[in-house]
């Protein structure tokens, strides 16, 4: 079985490595039981592919989604936690009884909030350490939300366009994460700080404590935009590659203030607008601080 999944790595690199790759992979799976070989090969077959795409722990590439993977949960569970919070203060306001509006939620509804939740739980196991199993669930919670999405629209893409691609994006950027850089704790701690910034304060303005009736979807990408660049201070980078990987993390987030607030893409545009903004703020940062 391991010359055929041999072939799914890159010649050079079947040239390099292929006979360590088949004495270890031989070794390791002597004495397994069948179904314990199929996970190896299995295993070792994703690992082609993953070298194939470039998105191996060693690769530029591989590194980027690293980073990016953890902060893509973190958007997914604040656009979530806020559709979740946003259906709760709404049936806590209304004057009917809690019963009578539970019984009559339609499946569409039901389903929806059931996959937010799935999303919610699923970011916040991965980022507490047990990424694989969270991980899983946050992503069977987006495909389920795409999906959902999709059937639920009266019209063939009105209104789903945004948040099925956010939850695809989300998806792809989550399972492009190497899995040797799966769960890097001081990443997870900074998705995990990011994602409650950025839905504690809309939730608190939701309430109506505040003057403001919305944020327009601006505060979640502002504060994605802060992380990123305080990540580049940190590492004493340009910027380039943090803001950028906060860009691909920040689909979901891209997709609620079109989708909840202003429904056109120019606005939207000029929100994605903070993360170069944050770059180029950082690289001046860090010019001067250099000078000095």
């Amino acid at each position: 079985m391991t010359d055929p999944l041999l072939r799914l790595y890159p010649a050079t690199y079947r040239a390099a490595c292929g006979q360590e790759i088949v004495d270890v992979h031989r070794e390791m799976t002597a004495d397994m039981p069948r179904a314990a070989r199929l996970r190896a090969d299995a295993d070792l077959a994703a690992h082609a592919v993953r070298v194939r795409l470039g998105l191996d722990s060693a690769s530029p590439a591989g590194r980027f989604f690293a980073l990016a993977a953890p902060f893509a949960l973190a958007a997914g569970a604040v656009d979530s936690g806020l559709h979740l919070t946003r259906w709760y203060a709404g049936l806590v306001r209304s004057p009917a009884p809690m019963w009578i509006q539970l019984s009559t939620m339609d499946a569409a509804q039901a389903a929806y909030l059931l996959l937010s939740l799935l999303v919610c739980l699923g970011a916040v196991i991965a980022l507490t350490g047990r990424w694989l199993p969270g991980a899983g669930l946050a992503v069977c919670g987006l495909l389920g939300t795409a999906v959902q999405r999709v059937v639920a629209t009266p019209a063939p893409g009105e209104g789903a366009v945004a948040p099925v691609a956010a939850a695809l994006l989300t998806t792809a950027v989550v399972l492009s994460c190497p899995p040797d850089r799966r769960g890097n704790r001081q990443l997870s701690t900074a998705a995990g700080v990011m994602a409650a910034a950025a839905w504690f304060p809309v939730v608190v303005v939701d309430t109506g404590a505040f003057g403001v009736t919305t944020d327009y979807g601006a505060w979640p990408m502002l504060v994605l935009a802060l992380t990123g660049a305080v990540l580049a201070l940190r590492a004493r980078s340009s910027g380039l590659r943090e803001l950028g990987a906060m860009a691909v993390a920040s689909s979901p987030l891209v997709a609620h203030a079109y989708t909840d607030a202003w429904l056109e893409v120019r606005p939207v545009l000029g929100l994605f607008l903070l993360l170069p903004i944050a770059a180029a703020l950082t690289a001046c940062f860090q010019v001067v601080r250099r000078r000095r």
